[in-house]
């Protein structure tokens, strides 16, 4: 007698509680706080940078890592995604 398993089994191991990303809301660390570029000419007076990028005035960057990258959607891109911030205090 043969038994015929049609599908796929869980993977081995303990098991991943995903949540869900359409949540909202993902935790993430603050590493570094920066002004915005400036503007950065080279010798001969051009912008040194391929792609020319005017940063506002009063903007601030911020590099964040967000420790389980797994949360984050598959197709992510700066063109199809807009982020929203909410800071708490500790």
């Amino acid at each position: 007698m043969v038994d015929i398993v049609i599908g796929a089994i869980q993977p081995t191991g303990p098991p991943v509680n995903k949540p869900d990303t359409t949540a909202g809301a993902i935790e993430a660390e603050i590493l570094n706080i920066r002004e915005p570029r400036q503007n950065i000419s080279g010798p001969t007076g051009k912008e040194r940078r391929k792609q020319f990028r005017q940063d506002p005035v009063n903007g601030r960057v911020l590099t964040v890592l967000v420790p389980n990258g797994t949360i984050l959607p598959k197709n992510l891109d700066r063109r199809k995604y807009k982020v929203l911030l909410r800071f708490i205090k500790r």
